[in-house]
């Protein structure tokens, strides 16, 4: 009996060179980029979660987004949050998610999965630079400003 299996590849590609993309030195840096790649007609209807991938010297090799949920919340599987970190090669990430009612206030649950997605990080040697909180309105809460990572 002969045995088959699927073969996998891993692929990353970039459209331009990383010294042209944006380096991020501030969560206002991290803000202004996910606001550029947000839909525009979603972010006060559903909740989506995204990651910024960064290299060593963090220039944004990417944006992913991870889920697009209801009004209140969207499931994050931490198994595809690191298998996209991990295919990319990425060094550092910026998690992001938007709350749709323009409340700042990361809840309980948001604390709770940031702090799960924290320690898969450590095992793994991946710096988790900040979580933020946008609203519609363009403000935002970081969890890094405010000392909760």
């Amino acid at each position: 009996m002969k045995t088959k299996v699927n073969e996998i590849s891993i692929k990353y590609r970039g459209s331009f060179k990383i010294a042209e993309a944006p380096k991020i030195t501030s969560s206002e840096d991290a803000t202004a980029v996910f606001y550029k790649t947000w839909n525009k007609d979603k972010i006060e209807l559903q909740e989506c979660f995204k990651i910024m991938l960064l290299n060593n010297a963090n220039r944004v090799k990417g944006i992913y987004e991870v889920s697009s949920g209801g009004i209140t919340g969207t499931m994050v599987d931490l198994r595809i949050v690191f298998a996209v970190i991990l295919k990319s090669l990425t060094t550092a990430v910026i998690l992001s998610h938007n709350h749709p009612s323009g409340t700042l206030k990361p809840s309980e649950a948001d604390k709770r999965l940031t702090e799960k997605i924290i320690k898969a990080a450590i095992l793994l040697d991946i710096k988790v630079l900040d979580h933020l909180i946008l609203t519609p309105d363009g403000q935002f809460f970081s969890f890094a400003d405010e000392g909760l990572l």
